[in-house]
């Protein structure tokens, strides 16, 4: 790649939350900072080279077409599915992610999802905020030789295998359509043949895929239908892996003992998961399970490397390809 000739005034970062300014303003003091989504902020883009971005922000044709001068797209996470890689592609833009800030505390978060649902974390709290210091109704779960199945086994999918085998020592089973034995062997856990034989045999089940036309709504009617009673559902990776509809229907019905999300199908609009807010056996996080000071300061170091990379013209590692 050739050097390239970019000002940092030409550089706009989307999504940044109020007390992250630091993170990007310390690498270029004058590039423009914007709280908001890219579809939510109304302004003259003319002149951007470079984009910084988050999840919220829909980087289809329409909003792509406000950047007529653009070089490059950066997304500030793992995911890329709100972004049009072909027409970015189509125009000769380049796209990079951060494969990796901190799988880890993800997979830290899935945890306290589980043991706050089935310990009964909040109940207690609220019960003894009320002046009711007892334990009554709030027998909870042990972890200790339960079925945790994780579906996908990338990097926080793996860490997920990790911890329920070494720490909690559960009996971890996987699914991956591209298996790996041998990290299979070092977390002490194992693959499973099917989708359909997890679901069957799992007393808590943990998503972790990417969202793609192939994964959306893979828990379904039929899906949950082969899960046992009482099951555990967990979702941080994306909300539309789950048709929600469905998901109602079987809360309503007492299939699953908890579920915990950190992402929902509708969250743009979160009105359109509210019935889900009122079951008691119900948690939602509004999307943090990747939100530690470490994670956003890892986040924040890669974009900027990414584009220190593109104006030196050095090869973009984190590229996306395939398109």
């Amino acid at each position: 790649m050739d050097k390239k000739e970019v000002s940092e005034n030409h550089i706009t970062f989307f999504e940044v939350k109020h007390g992250e300014e630091g993170f990007p303003l310390r690498a270029f003091p004058n590039a423009r900072i914007y709280h908001d989504p890219v579809q939510e902020t109304e302004g003259d883009f003319s002149d951007v080279e470079i984009i910084s971005v988050m999840v919220h922000s829909h980087l289809n044709r329409k909003q792509l077409d406000r950047f007529p001068n653009l070089k490059l797209i950066t997304t500030r996470s793992v995911g890329y599915d709100h972004i049009d890689l072909h027409y970015a592609h189509e125009r000769g833009i380049p796209v990079v992610n951060v494969p990796d800030y901190g799988s880890h505390v993800i997979a830290e978060h899935v945890f306290a999802l589980l043991l706050a649902s089935i310990r009964r974390v909040l109940e207690g709290e609220t019960e003894t905020e009320s002046g009711v210091f007892e334990d009554e109704g709030l027998m909870g779960m042990s972890l200790k030789g339960k079925t945790i199945g994780v579906v996908g086994t990338g990097k926080i999918g793996a860490h997920v295998c990790r911890i329920a085998s070494h720490g909690f020592l559960m009996d971890t089973i996987a699914y991956d359509v591209h298996p790996n034995k041998d990290l299979a062997e070092e977390y002490h856990f194992h693959y499973v043949d099917s989708l359909d034989e997890l679901y069957q045999r799992s007393d808590i089940i943990t998503l972790h895929v990417p969202l793609f036309d192939s994964t959306r709504h893979m828990i379904n009617k039929e899906t949950i239908g082969k899960m046992k009673d009482g099951v555990v559902l967990i979702n941080t990776s994306r909300g539309g892996l789950i048709k929600t509809e469905d998901l109602l229907d079987a809360l309503r019905a007492g299939k699953f003992s908890h579920v915990a999300l950190d992402v929902v199908e509708h969250e743009d609009n979160i009105k359109e998961a509210q019935e889900l807010l009122s079951f008691p056996n119900l948690i939602i996080t509004p999307h943090i399970a990747y939100y530690t000071r470490e994670s956003v300061e890892n986040m924040y170091s890669s974009v900027v490397k990414s584009m220190r990379d593109f104006f030196e013209g050095r090869e973009l590692k984190n590229r996306i390809q395939g398109i």
